[in-house]
């Protein structure tokens, strides 16, 4: 992995300015790593990974983390890598870590780009995530907003940088129902989103049972490195998907017997273990939630 990188002040709160460094993990892709938190004032919502493509004629945004400014911040890093200009913004899922950013870069000429189920989930979810951001990070909410993308990739779409060519992937129902995959042919980087959580606690808010069989499929990928939505740059691969295989498989097997043993969705909850999930950060916030989301799923196998 590339070791170059810069370091930035982000989004000014109280008179104290964030960090905002940026990685360069490969020859012009540039990679942000969010804080392993729950969104709060002292974070403003930068607790995802996020970062850009630059190409010879112009930029490719990858995530625009979970406020406005931290979307601001993200371009500011932009402009300090390169003087082209933004033409796309991906989103590789719903999530409001993701996109909340997104305002950052409206009204200009950059397409907005995702799922082809991407707009009609942000737009059953917005109103929620909307009012959810605002009591999390109060007055330093303002201007951020829901921004739907209008390139839709149904299947594969290749985008042309000049001279750089993406990939994007959607995929069934994994993490969420509108899942999708950047794979920058240059660098051989797969920039996998949400679908894998390293040192974070996998969420799941799709299908348990289709991640599992994303994952599958993903492991089979011939790259160079990924990039996921949460944690390291560049983590061991596929032994980061591994770990998180086996988690997902482990929940998975722990609510089937629970289910053939008669336990309740109460009972089965009640009697899940954080400790159960050993070595993810955020376990006590997240563990508890995947049972009742696969526990949802399962019950009608």
């Amino acid at each position: 992995m590339a070791c170059a990188a810069f370091a930035a002040l982000g989004p000014a709160w109280g008179g104290v300015a964030l960090p905002f460094d940026v990685v360069e993990a490969a020859p012009g892709l540039f990679v942000h790593t969010g804080r392993h938190e729950e969104t709060s004032q002292a974070n403003r919502g930068d607790i995802a990974n996020v970062g850009f493509i630059v190409g010879e004629r112009c930029v490719a945004v990858i995530d625009t983390g979970g406020s406005l400014a931290i979307g601001q911040a993200l371009a500011a890093a932009v402009r300090r890598a390169t003087d082209r200009p933004v033409c796309y913004v991906i989103n590789t899922h719903m999530h409001p870590d993701h996109v909340f950013g997104n305002a950052a870069f409206a009204g200009g000429a950059a397409r907005f780009v995702g799922a082809a189920s991407l707009p009609e989930a942000l737009a059953a979810r917005a109103a929620h995530y909307e009012a959810g951001l605002a009591e999390a990070l109060g007055d330093a909410a303002a201007g951020s907003r829901i921004v739907a993308p209008d390139l839709l990739v149904d299947d594969r779409l290749r985008l042309d940088l000049g001279g750089r060519a993406l990939v994007l992937q959607r995929w069934p129902t994994a993490h969420t129902n509108n899942d999708l995959t950047v794979f920058d042919e240059a660098s051989g980087t797969l920039w996998l989103g949400d679908l894998l959580f390293d040192e974070r606690i996998p969420s799941v808010d799709g299908s348990i049972k289709g991640w599992i069989a994303v994952g599958a499929r993903l492991r089979e990928q011939a790259v160079s490195r990924v990039i996921p939505g949460h944690g390291r740059i560049a983590p061991p691969w596929p032994a980061a998907l591994d770990a998180q295989s086996r988690y997902l498989q482990q929940v998975a097997a722990s609510v089937r017997a629970a289910l053939a043993a008669g336990k309740t969705l109460r009972e089965t909850v009640d009697a899940a273990n954080p400790a159960d999930a050993d070595g993810w950060l955020l376990a006590d916030a997240y563990h508890r939630r995947n049972v009742t989301a696969a526990y949802a799923e399962l019950e009608w196998e």
